[in-house]
């Protein structure tokens, strides 16, 4: 019997591309707060690029994981945060687009095809300004960064807490 759930918040982007790495800052945030209220014990930060197979490996047999993303939407409000959770193992089409060749939407299909789909997937992709060469995020992303990371550091400790199938905590 598993006693203790294993938890992913993954910050997918470039950081040498501004706006590209919103998911990277919210991730040092992240980890910035775990300093003076600890997140659950199992509990993985990471970075990553957006491949899919590293994308994989870092949520695989997790309980939840939460991937922090930066998007393209059409019309862009630049700093706007879409929440999307993977239900009922279907993943509902983003009206937004990733910054990377292959997003996070086929890393998922990939997953799923190869039964390493995360128990609970979260998806906090956020809308960007800004992604030539360079770091430092655009003023409307730099903002979204200190809410965000509150955030999903309360989702984290709650996940926590949540009863566990089985009666598990």
């Amino acid at each position: 019997m598993r006693t203790r759930a294993r938890v992913a918040l993954v910050g997918v982007g470039n950081e040498f591309r501004r706006d590209d790495g919103v998911g990277w800052a919210v991730v040092a945030r992240v980890r910035e707060k775990a300093a003076g209220r600890p997140l659950p014990s199992g509990t993985v930060l990471a970075t990553c690029d957006g491949d899919p197979a590293r994308l994989i490996a870092l949520w695989e047999g997790a309980d939840l994981a939460v991937v922090v993303d930066a998007a393209h939407a059409h019309p862009g409000h630049p700093g706007r945060i879409h929440r999307i959770e993977l239900d009922a193992g279907r993943l509902d089409p983003p009206r937004t687009t990733s910054s990377h060749g292959l997003g996070l939407g086929e890393a998922v299909e990939l997953a799923r095809v190869l039964g390493r789909l995360p128990q609970r997937l979260v998806v906090y992709a956020v809308e960007g300004a800004d992604s030539s060469l360079g770091t430092g995020l655009s003023p409307a992303v730099a903002a979204t960064v200190e809410p965000l990371a509150a955030s999903i550091a309360e989702e984290l400790l709650h996940h926590r807490d949540a009863p566990r199938p089985g009666g598990e905590r």
